[in-house]
């Protein structure tokens, strides 16, 4: 395929293809096993909502406990992480097919086993997302999220249909063991990585912290919750093909276990084609061209499914749809990976799938209950109906492109020199900033304000304020507070070389005879008689 060398070049990287080809065999088993539960469900019960309730028993602990998994991804031996969420998996598809085989399970218990089996994929996944920009470069990220959606897609084409045989000729438990040994091979690639990490020269954030952290970070960069906002709308409406999908070859097309393999393994097929045709269309296209084309894609994929009853033209939609589906979800990763530093990437990331499995989840849920309210039918045209309005978002919200971004730190900051004997606990610490400001250059830098606190904010500051003197009004003061010393010298840290420019601008519409004056304070909320300790330190930025 043209411009396929640029993606499949990241192979080169020993680390990522050892990971990859494990991850390959992880993901056969865990679409053995989809395969398993759904048509499993089908035989246990007669409810439509039941059946859709597979796929969202699946995806709803990832919009549930990702943010979670996200903290512990940033602060945590990412690695180790890996490895204890995969053993857990292992352990819990070892007992359903054991259940299984036993003839044990009932339609709550199997939605309880795919449920449990989720909240291991939501410990995974922020931890795998996020070493996936330690293992390659910058420049090769896109390449890496492209080929690890092929990877999976790949999958789709072979593991569904494969399940669909399993099933046939060896049952239901079997799928089930297929999926446990699947989990042998990843475990082991994770025994065998020995990743570099950087020295960690700050304590760890505590969770609460950490966790506030993260969401102040995306809730303060506008690119990050428009990708989110997408992701969640594209969730929401494309799961219904899915979700749908084991009753539409049982209503529409009468078929087997055979026959809805075959479907996925379409669908799968053309997420391959789609994953290796994303390098030449992100050089053709800015990113919101991209994602309306793949609302508009399923959307039609959405239509033909409700109204067709042919085998040949449904295994097209699915093949359009697999397609729309790899462009448009590893054209958001990336997008999320590009505008987002490495301290924050995993509860960045976890953000995003939790938006995106949630709305998935939520979906899986609606569209099978629309589906037993009224007819299959209309359930696909609905969701059609709503991709298209997804597309049309993007006229209000186009997705940003983050390529340029520079995120690697500012390294400006030099902590100071202090007179008081300060602890990292010790605070709350209170900053002033003052510069000197020409009248004509109010307007510009009340502008740049306007982004600087967007940045200290997204950064860890609170109370930010900008105040004017009276008596001298050319003196403008920046104040803000951090709760301790610590988290004044993490807030420092997190500057990167993109907000760079925005300092740049303001020192040099500073016109004093002398850098401009940093004030750092810690407050005191009592103060007794003897207390003779100087209150202030001031030192030059």
């Amino acid at each position: 395929m043209p411009n396929s060398e640029p993606t499949l070049a990241v192979f080169r990287n020993q680390t990522f293809r050892m990971l990859w080809i494990a991850t390959l065999a992880s993901n056969f088993g865990g679409l053995v096993q989809s395969v398993g539960a759904a048509w499993m469900m089908t035989a246990l019960t007669s409810s439509q909502s039941m059946v859709a309730l597979v796929q969202a028993s699946v995806t709803l602990p990832i919009m549930v406990f990702s943010l979670a998994a996200g903290v512990f991804a940033d602060n945590f031996d990412r690695r180790k992480i890996m490895i204890a969420a995969q053993s857990f998996m292992l352990l819990v598809s070892v007992s359903l097919a054991v259940l299984a085989y036993q003839e044990l399970l009932s339609a709550p218990l199997l939605l309880a086993f795919t449920f449990l089996i989720g909240c291991g994929t939501a410990l995974h996944n922020p931890s795998w997302q996020a070493s996936v920009g330690d293992i390659v470069t910058r420049d090769e990220l896109p390449a890496a999220v492209s080929v690890n959606s092929m990877g999976f897609n790949m999958m789709r084409s072979i593991g569904p249909a494969a399940g669909g045989v399993i099933i046939a000729l060896a049952g239901v438990a079997a799928a089930f063991a297929v999926n446990a040994l699947s989990y042998v091979a990843i475990i082991a690639a994770l025994f065998n990585w020995r990743p570099t990490l950087p020295p960690r020269r700050l304590p760890r954030e505590p969770l609460g912290i950490a966790f506030s952290a993260g969401l102040r970070y995306v809730a303060m960069s506008p690119n990050l919750t428009r990708v989110i906002l997408r992701g969640f709308l594209f969730g929401l409406s494309a799961i219904a093909i899915q979700a749908l999908l084991p009753l539409v070859v049982r209503d529409h097309l009468a078929g087997d276990a055979i026959i809805y393999g075959a479907l996925l393994g379409c669908f799968g097929f053309g997420a391959v084609v789609g994953a290796l045709g994303n390098a030449r269309l992100r050089a053709q296209f800015r990113n919101e061209p991209i994602t309306r084309m793949g609302f508009l894609g399923f959307a039609t994929s959405s239509t033909i499914l409700a109204l067709s009853e042919n085998f040949a033209v449904c295994a097209a939609a699915m093949l359009a749809a697999g397609v729309c589906w790899v462009v448009s979800l590893s054209l958001f990763n990336v997008t999320m990976q590009l505008s987002t530093p490495r301290w924050v990437v995993g509860r960045v990331l976890a953000l995003y799938q939790t938006g995106v499995f949630g709305g998935m989840a939520g979906g899986s849920w609606f569209w099978g209950t629309l589906a037993e309210k009224t007819d299959l039918r209309s359930a696909l045209l609905v969701a059609a109906a709503m991709l298209a309005m997804g597309a049309a978002v993007g006229l209000l919200a186009p997705l940003p492109n983050s390529e340029h971004l520079n995120l690697d730190p500012l390294n400006r900051f030099k902590e100071p020199d202090l007179r008081l004997d300060l602890t990292q606990r010790s605070g709350p610490i209170m900053i002033l900033v003052d510069y000197d400001i020409a009248q004509e250059d109010v307007p510009t830098f009340l502008q740049l304000m306007h982004e600087r606190r967007r940045i200290r904010i997204r950064d860890g500051a609170q109370q930010w304020s900008l105040l004017r003197d009276l008596e001298n009004p050319d003196i403008w003061t920046e104040a803000y507070h951090v709760p301790t010393w610590v988290e004044y010298v993490r807030h420092h840290e997190r500057r990167t070389q993109a907000d760079g420019g925005v300092t740049d601008r303001l020192l040099a519409l500073h016109k004093g005879n002398g850098p401009v004056r940093v004030h750092r304070m810690i407050e005191r909320q009592t103060i007794t008689l003897d207390d003779d300790t100087p209150l202030k330190s001031s030192h030059p930025s």
